[in-house]
């Protein structure tokens, strides 16, 4: 039996793409920055370490969002990156609204807005920005950081939101609940 010839298109159409690449596990982060405006702010989950020295990081923002004009003009942002149980604010900052940061806990020892809840922090100035399609990769020069030791991550795989499975931790937890239940 011969099997019919198929032809293969050497450029995936971008829904293919976007269905393959979200089978890549990410990590989410809240990109944050001030202008005279006001905050501006996008969920993001195109963000990578880039270099130890100088320290940067780069993240991936569409040329069409309200945040990268904002970056632009501002010069400065943060990247908060997001822990386990804060899909609320993931989906907060992924839609368009004018109200993103109401009821939003910030640290006041910043320029830009840090979001008081998020589990690590980078403060960045601009170092460059460079095109990338239908993305701009905005390279920060990380000015301070931060982080909660001991927290789990918010993670972003096949469009849902998630976290990391620890069968360590889920052990310890059953057996003090079980020994806790014994007495």
């Amino acid at each position: 039996m011969t099997l019919p010839a198929t032809t293969v298109d050497p450029r995936p159409s971008a829904p293919h793409f976007r269905q393959a690449i979200s089978h890549f596990s990410t990590g989410v982060a809240v990109v944050t920055t001030r202008t005279s405006k006001g905050p501006a702010g996008m969920t993001a989950s195109a963000v990578a370490s880039l270099s130890l020295d100088p320290v940067q990081l780069l993240v991936c923002i569409g040329t069409t969002l309200p945040t990268r004009s904002a970056i632009e003009e501002s010069g400065r942002f943060a990247v908060n990156v997001l822990g386990e149980g804060q899909e609320h604010l993931a989906r907060r900052f992924a839609t368009r609204r004018d109200d993103k940061f109401a009821g939003v806990a910030l640290r006041t020892d910043d320029d830009v807005p840090v979001l008081a809840d998020a589990i690590a922090h980078f403060v960045c100035s601009v170092g460059s920005a460079l095109p990338g399609g239908d993305h701009t990769i905005v390279i920060g020069d990380v000015l301070t950081c931060e982080f909660r030791a001991g927290t789990s991550p918010l993670v972003y795989f096949a469009s849902t939101f998630g976290g990391l499975c620890d069968p360590q931790g889920h052990a310890r937890e059953a057996f003090h609940w079980q020994l806790a239940s014994a007495m």
